[in-house]
């Protein structure tokens, strides 16, 4: 399954992820701090979705109530009900 989410109150425009039997595949940030969301997507890579929600969903940037990594999360649940 391949996935384009437009995430909310963070640098990033848009994250597409492809999943398969419930596996991360890949993730690709649009947007954001390059560094961070290319590290984020490299360790998302080949985990269960619902080990990268637990770990990810929560995590704030700044003052931000969300972050680039919580939104990759928010994208995993929601694709995933």
């Amino acid at each position: 399954m391949e996935i384009n989410y437009t995430p909310k109150g963070v640098c990033s425009r848009k994250i597409h992820v492809e999943v398969e039997d419930g596996i991360v595949k890949n993730v690709q940030f649009y947007g954001g701090c390059h560094g961070n969301t290319q590290g984020v997507a490299a360790l998302a890579k080949g985990m269960k979705v619902e080990d990268v929600i637990e770990r990810l969903q929560g995590i704030r940037c700044g003052m931000k109530p969300t972050s680039c990594p919580d939104q990759l999360a928010k994208c995993l649940q929601e694709c995933s009900r």
